[in-house]
């Protein structure tokens, strides 16, 4: 089905008088065009090329390369079919500019049917050239290892058969049923309340005798060094998932590995820097974690029931690339998968001491009880710290975000701003018609302030020397999520407010715990490096060969092929924050979804030397590299959340609450 005389373009619509279907395309085409531009920087033209963006023609709508291409041949020659991985759209270039010429006059508007059975429209218009990131060599993290055709199909076929997911419920053996998959342990049990066994009670009859003559044999090989003596089996079903993790050091020796039965999956390796690597495991593969993967990177599977992989039939295992000339979709299927492990007799002694739990030397702060405690926790893991990383930070602070500096351009001339917590002073220069001053907690990023001229002082949040109602207007820009209790983020709005005369607003931004938000993921989300890269350009001779494009919320209502892992304590349109006395703080993964309100995140800083030079971590979780990795406290904010501590404060009203890039923000006003 297409839209008629859906190529009309802008200069003919004057002399002909649109229908309805007409104008409800034009619309739709119109709202592909400024998305593009908007998320991607890609800019359409007017006239004919031969390049097209093929809008909801992509990875992440569903559409696979085998669905996609005929359609486009049947308009001519397809020189390229570039289909960057997660994204809701293709590029697709032709021989010539008369074939792409008949592809936007005859598939735009046409409807196809994705991978998933949905309708999807597609949307068409000329581009002049593309733009994506040049990407360096990719190796698998250090001691990983993938062999394929482990075992033959007849093993397989008799080790899934071997599975009872029914048996007697008495059986200690008996399978638990976690939120999305299936689970039996064998050996020692496995708990998920500590990610830990219970090495004083092994379970009754060992592993199955049917993995003795398999794992005799990988010995014998070469491709195991120990016999395991714990069993996992885990079985998925399509669009289910693991959330990333790192098996405990302290419960298990350094080899583990994963047999995957049943169908492929890819497995998302991710290092603390927050650097991912995609690996897909082969159906009948055997993965081999040692050393630096096994103790330093996480590892999970994204919840989704589309995979991207390589389309060349020579590429099984390994690294899926960012090639997007070579890029298509797997739909999953039911994988059961068999992890070994070998249970740890002696405390865990490896060279990644900030990230195992044998040899930290402190244990991790607890959620404070007392406003005492939270005081101490803000010294430790907010103030200490950023007066370590202040120069590193500094220097990854420089771009303004534009909803503040609209909101500081449309201040009256004159007026006075204080900007509470200004870091290294990025915000006090935006408009030069305004009195403001900054003040910051860290000494060493109010020194950056008045290296580059700007009037800040040191003073915490809670106290701002500045006499009551002597500002027009306040920023305060990712600083109250920063304090450890509901108590004294309501007095640091408190003191803002204190500062604001009559009629004086404030702008407030704290960081979100929803970093995926109306179908689209922030961009500390889509930060997510694979490597380190400088963007170049194709046009319509350029080579279509290692090319990488960042994600890019979906288009119209179409749902993405790949989404965000979804934790036990986040339900969808929900947040929990419930607190547990004497809880670890956990340490985040940068990059990831968060999953706990109150969170130490890590800041690597890197190659230090000198005053920066490498410090104890702050918490478990970091790398053993020249880099020092401290742990700074938030608190994330749910929906709601900054908004209704802003209603318990008796004299202002909220003018506006909306959520931008990751962030909760909230425009108050002191009546």
């Amino acid at each position: 089905m297409a839209a008629p005389s859906v190529a009309m373009d802008s200069r003919h619509q004057s002399s002909h008088k649109l229908n309805k279907a007409e104008k409800k395309f034009l619309r739709k085409q119109i709202k592909a065009r400024h998305t593009l531009l908007r998320h991607e920087g890609i800019e359409t033209v007017s006239y004919a090329t031969q390049n097209l963006v093929v809008a909801n023609g992509g990875l992440g709508n569903g559409v696979s390369r085998n669905q996609l291409l005929p359609v486009l041949e049947d308009c001519g020659l397809v020189d390229a079919l570039l289909m960057p991985p997660n994204k809701p759209y293709s590029f697709v270039r032709y021989k010539t500019t008369e074939e792409s010429r008949k592809a936007h006059a005859t598939l735009n508007g046409k409807e196809i049917v994705d991978d998933l059975g949905q309708k999807i429209i597609l949307y068409l218009n000329f581009v002049e050239k593309a733009q994506w990131k040049e990407l360096g060599p990719q190796a698998l993290p250090p001691g990983l290892v993938v062999i394929e055709e482990i075992i033959s199909s007849e093993d397989e076929k008799m080790l899934l058969e071997s599975i009872n997911w029914t048996e007697d419920t008495d059986n200690e053996n008996f399978q638990k049923c976690l939120k999305h998959r299936r689970v039996k342990h064998f050996g020692y049990e496995f708990r998920y309340d500590n990610n830990n066994v219970d090495k004083d009670r092994p379970l009754p009859g060992g592993l199955p005798d049917i993995c003795d003559s398999i794992l005799e044999k990988w010995l014998k090989e070469g491709y195991i060094k120990h016999k395991p003596d714990q069993l996992t089996i885990n079985q998925y079903q399509p669009g289910h998932g693991i959330p990333a993790h790192i098996d405990t050091h302290s419960a298990f020796e350094d080899e583990i590995i994963s047999l995957s039965l049943g169908s492929e999956i890819v497995m998302d390796f991710k290092h603390p820097d927050g650097i991912t690597v995609p690996v897909m495991l082969p159906r009948r593969s055997l993965l081999v974690m040692t050393g630096e993967s096994r103790y330093l990177w996480t590892h999970g599977i994204t919840p989704r029931k589309f995979d991207t992989i390589q389309a060349s039939e020579h590429h099984k295992s390994g690294i899926i690339t960012s090639d997007v000339g070579d890029l298509t979709l797997s739909k999953r299927g039911i994988r059961t998968s068999f992890t070994f492990r070998k249970v740890r007799r002696t405390p865990c002694n490896c060279s990644y001491y900030l990230a195992c739990d044998s040899q930290r030397k402190e244990s991790p702060p607890s959620f404070p009880e007392s406003d005492q405690e939270a005081s101490q926790l803000e010294r430790e893991y907010v103030h200490r710290v950023y007066e370590e990383i202040a120069g590193h930070f500094s220097s990854t602070r420089h771009t303004p975000w534009p909803h503040i500096v609209e909101f500081l351009k449309a201040l009256p001339d004159g007026s006075i701003v204080a900007d509470i917590g200004c870091g290294n002073g990025k915000y006090l220069g935006i408009n030069k018609e305004l009195y403001m001053v900054g003040c910051d907690r860290s000494q060493n990023l109010v020194d950056i302030c008045r290296e580059r001229q700007f009037q800040a002082f040191v003073c915490d949040a809670l106290a701002v020397p500045v006499r009551s109602e002597s500002c027009d207007a306040c920023i305060s820009i990712a600083v109250i999520h920063h304090f450890a209790t509901a108590e004294r983020r309501v007095l640091a709005l408190q003191e803002l407010v204190r500062l604001l005369r009559p009629g004086g607003k404030a702008l407030i931004y704290v960081w979100a715990m929803e970093q995926e938000y109306n179908k689209q993921k922030s961009k500390y989300l889509k930060g997510n490096r694979i490597s380190q890269g400088k963007k170049e350009e194709i046009s319509s001779d350029a080579s279509a060969q290692g090319l990488l494009l960042e994600q890019m919320p979906d288009m119209d209502h179409q749902d993405s092929a790949s989404s965000v892992p979804s934790f036990s304590d986040i339900q969808e349109g929900e947040c929990h924050s419930k607190k547990v006395a004497n809880s670890e703080l956990p340490v985040h993964t940068n990059r990831t979804s968060f999953h706990s309100q109150d969170v130490l995140v890590p800041w690597h800083l890197k190659g230090s030397s000198g005053k920066d030079k490498p410090v104890e971590s702050l918490g478990p979780l970091g790398s053993c590299d020249t880099s020092a990795v401290f742990h700074r406290y938030y608190h994330v904010f749910c929906e709601g959340e900054l908004e209704a501590a802003c209603q318990t404060l008796s004299n202002v009203s909220i003018l506006q609450s909306y959520y931008d890039q990751g962030n909760w923000c909230v425009i108050l006003q002191k009546l």
